[in-house]
């Protein structure tokens, strides 16, 4: 693949199953290695091997097509460890962010109920925000409506289109 996406851009992968789709995108983020070639990400090669991949996570941030967000803390929870275990915001910073974006995403009043009574739909919407807490440049979606029923999948396309609106890749 030889491309070039601007911020702003935003770009669909599509193919056959199995076709490495997500190992494309799990490249991106570094969650996989590429076996050879450059992902460049503002000029900087995301693969070599002294790059701090915490600064690049904090970059470019990724929405599972299985949520993964964590069963054993409430929605507030999963919104607000990483970017405090790293150190990007307060406790308080991330739980007022926290709460701007869990309106954003119309779930505020579901700040206390953990992941397991929340529909998919709910569940994708939180994984959405807790992308946005981290402030990323570029938000990878793998699959994100592929395990959603037709209504819950226009919300989150709604969600994602707002969210390209802001500007981000």
């Amino acid at each position: 693949i030889n491309t070039t996406i601007s911020k702003g851009d935003v770009i669909a992968i599509i193919g056959p199953s199995g076709g490495g789709k997500s190992t494309f995108l799990r490249c991106i983020n570094r969650l996989e290695l590429a076996d050879s070639g450059e992902i460049l990400i503002n000029k900087q090669n995301i693969l070599d091997k002294e790059i701090d991949i915490n600064k690049i996570r904090q970059k470019v941030s990724m929405v599972f097509q299985h949520f993964n967000l964590f069963a054993n803390k409430n929605v507030m929870e999963n919104l607000c460890l990483t970017p405090i275990k790293t150190g990007i915001l307060s406790q308080e910073e991330a739980i007022k962010k926290a709460k701007i974006l869990l309106a954003k995403v119309g779930l505020a009043d579901k700040e206390n109920i953990m992941p397991h009574k929340l529909s998919g739909g709910q569940k994708q919407r939180i994984a959405i925000a807790r992308s946005l807490m981290m402030n990323p440049d570029v938000i990878l979606f793998d699959e994100p409506t592929s395990a959603l029923d037709p209504e819950m999948i226009g919300e989150v396309l709604s969600i994602m289109k707002d969210v390209a609106k802001e500007g981000l890749t």
